[in-house]
């Protein structure tokens, strides 16, 4: 599901032209770096615009991926990276699941968006993921409710390499102010929590083929 499905590296982000906006940025920037818990800026293709180091910190043991880093997409990262369950803990439910349903909605949206389409084809290229997006998630979305699928306010498990945090949890908060908004731009932080869990066994090889499973029916 990862490279394997013939994508490709994602296209150069566009710089915003006007030297108010670009000066807007260079001092977000600045506070976003200020932020000590991951925080991260995205376009409606899940681009990252900005991010702080405590973001940098949280996937720094990831390794290489020719089109999935989290600093580049962090949709790519999700859905594709082979060390995404490495770090977003319940990879598929928890996270996965959420994001192929903003997925799904910024699609829907922008129908013409190139970035988009190569997303899309890559999931139609790998049949789990594609069963997954058709199959599973509207049964999840009818199980769960649309809610679940919310960022702002949503807690997910990180599994987190300081070992201050080790497997956490964390608080997704939209932060968003209307001048980013307008730029179209997302501001998401992960607001870590004291509380620790307990830490799941370490998986025994990398995984670097399909990691997503169709999602179960729970119905009865």
């Amino acid at each position: 599901m990862a490279y394997q499905a013939g994508g490709q590296r994602p296209a150069p982000r566009p710089v915003p032209e006007s030297p108010e906006a670009q000066a807007y940025l260079h001092d977000y920037a600045t506070l976003l770096e200020a932020v000590p818990f991951p925080s991260v800026v995205v376009d409606h293709r899940w681009d990252v615009v900005l991010a702080n180091s405590a973001f940098a910190s949280l996937f720094r043991e990831v390794g290489p991926h020719p089109t999935a880093m989290p600093g580049d997409n962090l949709l790519r990262f999700v859905l594709f990276h082979p060390d995404a369950a490495s770090v977003l803990g319940e990879h598929e439910s928890s996270w996965c699941l959420p994001m192929l349903a903003h997925f799904a909605a910024a699609v829907e949206c922008h129908t013409h968006d190139h970035g988009l389409q190569a997303i899309r084809r890559e999931i139609a290229q790998d049949p789990i993921m594609e069963a997954a997006y058709r199959q599973g998630l509207p049964h999840w979305l009818r199980v769960m409710g649309e809610r679940a699928a919310a960022n702002d306010g949503a807690v997910r498990p990180l599994l987190h390499p300081d070992p201050r945090w080790g497997a956490t949890d964390c608080r997704v908060v939209d932060e968003t102010p209307e001048t980013l908004r307008e730029m179209g731009y997302t501001r998401m932080t992960f607001v870590l929590r004291e509380a620790r869990r307990e830490r799941p066994r370490p998986r025994t090889a990398r995984r670097t083929a399909a990691h997503l499973r169709v999602v179960p029916d729970t119905e009865t």
